[in-house]
């Protein structure tokens, strides 16, 4: 994997250079209350000073936030450990007939920021609440985490913020190769809430 991963960061690098986060200028971005008002550039590295590490899964049970307020959450924390993440998400999801939902994005992403300004709206929020297991995946400077990314979706398409739904069981029900949600602030409450709505547990095919 560490032959590959300068090679594939590079195509990450040149493709978000054209799309997502580093596309547009963040004018008009709906910054939630708590973020930084200044855009934040595509080439700006993640935060010298780490964050604090969650000592627990994400999920009902350890310290790690619970399903509905990991869904609000402002940081993606680079510390930790996504697959264990993961795991315990889908064993949440399957006690309580709920779907994953891995969010693949950045802290110095405007789009990411957005995207979770987008989740904490009186529109969104509920559909978080009941119907998923969110898990924030962090991605960094498109060189952390991207094994564990590969296997549900391409970053090289979707740009970020990126979602996946996945099945209890683990499989993918849906992801956003397409890039749809990489411009995350071209898009209003209703849309995102549309998605989730399509993509919630008992709603598969639908269209």
């Amino acid at each position: 994997m560490r032959g590959v991963r300068p090679c594939l960061t590079a195509v990450l690098a040149a493709v978000f250079a054209t799309a997502g986060c580093g596309a547009n200028d963040s004018a008009g971005v709906p910054w939630a209350e708590d973020e930084a008002r200044a855009p934040i550039p595509r080439t700006a590295p993640p935060s010298t000073s780490a964050p604090t590490a969650s000592k627990g899964p994400i999920g009902e049970a350890g310290n790690g936030p619970s399903p509905e307020t990991s869904a609000v959450s402002d940081r993606f924390d680079s510390t930790r450990d996504a697959d264990a993440d993961i795991r315990t998400a889908l064993a949440t999801a399957a006690q309580s007939d709920r779907a994953v939902l891995i969010d693949f994005g950045a802290n110095w992403c405007p789009d990411c920021r957005v995207l979770h300004h987008l989740f904490r709206s009186p529109q969104v929020a509920p559909l978080l609440a009941r119907n998923y297991v969110v898990v924030r995946v962090d991605v960094g400077e498109f060189d952390h985490n991207l094994d564990v990314a590969a296997r549900y979706i391409d970053l090289t398409t979707s740009g970020i913020p990126a979602l996946a739904v996945l099945a209890p069981d683990g499989s993918v029900r849906t992801a956003t190769n397409d890039g749809a949600l990489a411009n995350a602030r071209d898009l209003d409450p209703g849309q995102v809430a549309e998605f989730l709505t399509r993509w919630a547990p008992g709603d598969a095919g639908r269209k």
